[in-house]
């Protein structure tokens, strides 16, 4: 393990202005992406999506650091032959690589799943190395359950220590190949849940994942947080602030997370585009933490370039833009200097 070289990577990762752009929507997911705007989920339609996303220009230039990308990404060319790693390289942005299989029912658990991949992991980033990527990422979901579902309640303490373990393990195998761990473990906010809730849950598992990682021998200098941030189910009555997720959410981590970690990049969690930018905003204006906040949002970055393109060559420039415009918006938030007025503009 290089130590020296994955911090390096892992610094630039967060820096200022910048964050990540989650571009690794397994078949399913672009599947149903690419259904909302009615255009065939084939290899040449994604090819030519990404392809769109990772040409342009200032947005990757100004505000993307780092690309997670989905196996067959890292591996296609674009349409004039050139390496979709070198066109993300061509920007100073470095190539990332999505590794987990997915998640499955956890045995003896109801109602919890845990994350594959962890089998011939070793082989897959030495060869994922040779390919370009400097990064990795592993998603743990974690659910709430219902609140008034008292008996066999999620989660479990069992399922988070089965879900951080796999993280640590994943980390490990990581920096063994001179990778970067983006270590993901999402609580969902699709439940009703109330913040609190999520407040108590996120905690817990940030707890035991950060155990976990000191067990495995992992290096936090050459590591990325990218974690939820605290908010209550989509299906909660009550919903809170953005002042209240920002002192939450930075509570948290500042009671759970060591100041060796570089960076936290958040996940967007199905938030608005517009709410996922508002909320890291609102933290590094109120400020007072020793890492990096960032993002690293897949669908708060893609989604309004994804209803500009259609699917259609002609909607190219159009669907760039949008993507700049959110690319800058949440430059901005990174660094704390997002306003409302601001993103109202039409990027130029």
């Amino acid at each position: 393990m290089d130590l020296e070289a994955l911090n390096k990577v892992a610094i630039a990762m967060v820096e200022p202005g910048k964050g990540i752009l989650a571009a690794d929507e397994s078949f399913g997911t672009i599947g149903k992406r690419f259904a909302s705007i009615d255009t065939e989920n084939n290899e040449d339609n994604r090819r030519d999506w990404r392809e769109m996303l990772f040409r342009t220009e200032r947005a990757m230039k100004n505000h993307i650091s780092g690309v997670i990308l989905f196996d067959e990404t890292l591996r296609q060319s674009g349409k004039d032959g050139t390496k979709l790693v070198d066109i993300i390289k061509s920007h100073d942005a470095i190539p990332g690589i999505k590794v987990d299989a997915g998640t499955t029912p956890l045995a003896g658990r109801p109602g919890e799943t845990i994350t594959q991949g962890l089998d011939g992991l070793r082989e897959r980033l030495a060869e994922y190395y040779e390919l370009g990527a400097r990064f990795a990422k592993w998603r743990a979901v974690i659910e709430i359950s219902h609140p008034d579902q008292y008996v066999g309640s999620t989660p479990t303490r069992g399922g988070i220590k089965a879900n951080t373990h796999a993280l640590g393990r994943y980390a490990a195998l990581c920096q063994e190949a001179n990778i970067v761990p983006i270590v993901e473990p999402e609580i969902l906010m699709g439940g009703h849940h109330s913040v609190e809730r999520c407040h108590e849950v996120t905690e817990k598992t940030l707890n035991s994942l950060f155990t976990e990682l000191y067990e495995q021998g992992v290096a936090l200098e050459g590591t990325i947080l990218k974690p939820n941030m605290v908010v209550a189910g989509k299906k909660c009555a009550e919903q809170p602030s953005r002042e209240e997720i920002a002192e939450r959410t930075i509570k948290v981590l500042k009671d759970t997370v060591p100041a060796a970690v570089p960076g936290i990049a958040f996940l967007s969690g199905g938030q608005d585009n517009e709410e996922a930018t508002r909320n890291l905003d609102m933290m590094n204006k109120v400020g007072g933490f020793p890492w990096k906040l960032t993002y690293s949002f897949g669908r708060a970055l893609q989604q309004s370039a994804l209803f500009a393109w259609q699917g259609k060559s002609e909607n190219y420039a159009a669907a760039q833009q949008a993507f700049d415009h959110r690319a800058h918006m949440n430059g901005l938030a990174s660094k704390g200097e997002w306003t409302q007025a601001e993103d109202d503009k039409v990027a130029a």
